[in-house]
């Protein structure tokens, strides 16, 4: 079993992609880090603890980490997600689960100089604590195996500004700084292929545990109707989840390595990401994007890993 760190900022899809990787029971899970993003960091941890004790797996540790991008403002999504995260799902404030004691960034660092080589992240929230990590340690990518991270569109239209995706406008800064750290496989799950991951109330149909069907069912209900309204289509894209996927089965997706760089000085474009597909600027590929997705195998996976 690969060892692997999920960083969240748990909102819906944040929530299923945690839910996939738990009960998938192929990844050993060393812990889930917390980062400001969808929700303020508390909400994301509190989140995060909710959703694990829903998989009965109270045992995983989590760890807050940054309570803001590196230096800009936070720019939570409640439109999207509910003023909790979750879409009110699981309403009841009290969590028996707590985060443990310690600082995200620390604890990517730490679990990496145990396992060197060894271990994957699968990052589903804007960059900050990856990106905190590398500014403390700069070995850190000669230590990692894999870091695999939802965010981005290098070919379609944004989904929180017309050219920029939700993770990198949130935090370039933090993109950034992972894109030029010299991460030897670092893979890109961007828009352009988590758009063909739709989930629809047939299929949440097929879940066959009551409570988890009811909760898959209440939290997405927000996400669908705004996808409808933006969209046209009554689903919602799973997002998250494919990051998880791609851990799990890496043939998936097609992947190309590119030059990837993200928008920080722009009037328009902040935190878009800009893929140099034809090698116009003469820079070394740095990013394997994924360009293609077995969308139909996907929620096949995903179903299977929820119902197992």
């Amino acid at each position: 079993m690969q060892r692997i760190i999920l960083d969240v900022d748990t909102g819906i899809d944040d929530a299923l992609a945690i839910l996939l990787a738990v009960k998938s029971r192929k990844l050993d899970i060393l812990g889930i880090t917390t980062v400001c993003g969808n929700v303020s960091l508390q909400q994301a941890t509190d989140n995060t603890c909710k959703i694990l004790e829903l998989a009965d797996a109270p045992d995983i540790p989590v760890i807050a980490g940054a309570a803001s991008p590196l230096t800009r403002q936070s720019h939570y999504e409640h439109r999207v997600h509910g003023q909790d995260g979750l879409g009110g799902a699981l309403p009841d404030p009290a969590v028996s689960k707590q985060a443990e004691e310690g600082f995200a960034p620390d604890y990517i660092i730490e679990q990496a100089k145990l396992y060197p080589g060894e271990l994957t992240l699968i990052m589903t929230a804007p960059l900050t604590n990856l990106a905190l990590a590398l500014l403390k340690c700069p070995e850190l990518p000669s230590l990692l195996k894999e870091v695999i991270f939802m965010g981005g569109v290098v070919r379609g239209h944004g989904n929180i500004t017309p050219t920029a995706e939700y993770n990198t406008y949130a935090d370039p800064e933090a993109a950034r700084i992972v894109l030029h750290a010299g991460i030897e496989k670092l893979t890109q799950v961007g828009l352009d292929v988590t758009r063909q991951t739709l989930l629809n109330e047939a299929t949440i149909e097929r879940l066959t545990d009551p409570a988890l069907r009811a909760y898959v069912a209440q939290s997405t209900e927000i996400y669908i109707n705004r996808y409808e309204q933006m969209n046209g289509i009554r689903a919602c894209a799973l997002h998250d989840p494919l990051a998880v996927g791609v851990a799990l089965a890496p043939e998936l997706v097609g992947r190309q390595s590119y030059y990837v760089d993200v928008e920080t000085a722009s009037r328009l474009c902040d935190g878009q990401m800009v893929c140099d597909f034809q090698n116009r600027l003469g820079q070394q590929p740095n990013t394997l994007v994924c360009e293609t997705v077995d969308a139909e195998a996907f929620l096949e996976l995903f179903i299977n890993a929820l119902n197992a």
